[in-house]
């Protein structure tokens, strides 16, 4: 063997075992925020996002995720009036959207993966390693603006009604609803959805957010880390459980009945949806948020759905002892949808639409690192080599 071919030396690495799923590992430092389960307690920025939520609007959230800072009244009209002509999708995509939703069988999620990647060709964008911090921003914006346009209309034409434009006079909540149903919504509808929106803008590196960071540490363009980010939350162990909490009351039927329900439920070994949660080791902060904007909403449903909570706790904290399982996100955030009109088949989409504005605030910090991700794992397979068989 020659010289130039013998094996170069090796750098030895060092590698690290780690909890599956990669529970509780800190991959990054982050400044948008985080979760404090042991607590019950998650922040925006520095903000309390329970407290953003009841007092604040989510145009405001917006600009706290994307610029790290709350806006005073004049900054927010300038943001207002920055992204409200956003909504609008350019004509030569909106001309493709019948198609997309006939294809996607009228997945609102499904639609919005199809057309992102159009919708970043039409605007010429480009990957975010390549490009500047204001372009990134105003990818940003362009993705977080369209993606609740795109999500009505794949859901209005898949039923075979016509998409509703947006309205530039209407909030972004109302003018979700607005689109969602071709009705103006009360204006109690639309801060319900308002709050239920800025409660899930971010929620810590769940896996739809690592997900859009680590496309996002490739450089690749924010579109293509946003559609990674809908394909996880796709999941139904990620983002598909309002609706489900929702059919759970219908299983159940009247609050006399729900023990006896719950009782089977777990020596069947099913999950019960709307209840437990991986991080939050006691009340879940958005559900407590969520229960008093339905309560304010009102109606037998809230009264039937506070009933069955109470029933389901009492008997989980008897069959399951010591787990910790309390009423979660979803359980009132179904309850808050119905009553503000959002059909249940676009729970989920109505998540992904808020979730969308904190995937871009965690992918513009990911863009200032330029390191990949780009973790290891262990063989468990048949020791390597072993003799090749013959022919």
């Amino acid at each position: 063997m020659l010289e130039s071919e013998q094996p170069r030396p090796t750098r030895s690495v060092t590698t690290v075992q780690v909890p599956r799923g990669l529970a509780g590992v800190i991959v990054t430092d982050t400044q948008v925020g985080d979760v404090r389960g042991e607590e019950g307690f998650y922040h925006y920025r520095q903000y309390n996002a329970v407290e953003l939520a009841e007092k604040r609007t989510l145009e405001d959230v917006w600009v706290l995720m994307i610029d790290g800072r709350l806006p005073d009244a004049a900054e927010r009209e300038a943001f207002i009036a920055e992204t409200t002509p956003l909504r609008h999708v350019p004509e030569k995509v909106k001309a493709l959207l019948p198609a997309i939703a006939e294809a996607v069988h009228g997945e609102p999620m499904n639609g919005l993966r199809a057309a992102l990647p159009l919708l970043a060709g039409q605007r010429g964008m480009r990957p975010i390693y390549d490009i500047d911090e204001q372009t990134r921003r105003a990818d940003a914006l362009y993705v977080s603006a369209l993606a609740p346009t795109i999500l009505t209309a794949i859901h209005r034409l898949g039923k075979g009604l016509e998409m509703v434009e947006p309205r530039d006079d209407l909030s972004y909540a109302a003018n979700y609803l607005y689109m969602l149903t071709g009705s103006e919504p009360t204006a109690e509808q639309a801060r319900a959805i308002e709050q239920y929106l800025i409660s899930t803008v971010d929620h810590g590196f769940n896996n739809s957010t690592f997900t859009a960071r680590v496309i996002a540490s490739t450089g690749a363009d924010l579109a293509a880390a946003v559609t990674g980010a809908l394909g996880s939350l796709s999941g139904p162990l990620h983002g598909g459980a309002p609706s489900r909490a929702l059919d759970t009351l219908d299983e159940i039927g009247t609050p006399d009945k729900a023990e006896d329900w719950v009782r089977e439920q777990v020596e069947a070994g099913a999950r019960i949806m709307g209840f437990g949660h991986p991080v939050y080791r006691t009340d879940d902060p958005r559900s407590i948020m969520l229960r008093g904007v339905a309560q304010r909403l009102g109606g037998d449903l809230v009264d039937f759905a506070v009933a069955v909570e109470e029933h389901v706790i009492k008997a989980l904290a008897e069959l399951k002892p010591g787990r910790q399982l309390y009423t979660n996100v979803e359980f009132y955030a179904g309850v808050v949808m119905e009553l503000s009109g959002v059909p249940r088949d676009m729970f989920t989409p109505t998540f992904a639409t808020s979730r969308v504005i904190g995937w871009c605030a965690n992918i513009l910090e990911q863009a200032q690192d330029s390191k990949i991700i780009r973790p290891a794992a262990h063989y468990a397979g048949v020791p390597a080599p072993q003799p090749l068989p013959e022919d």
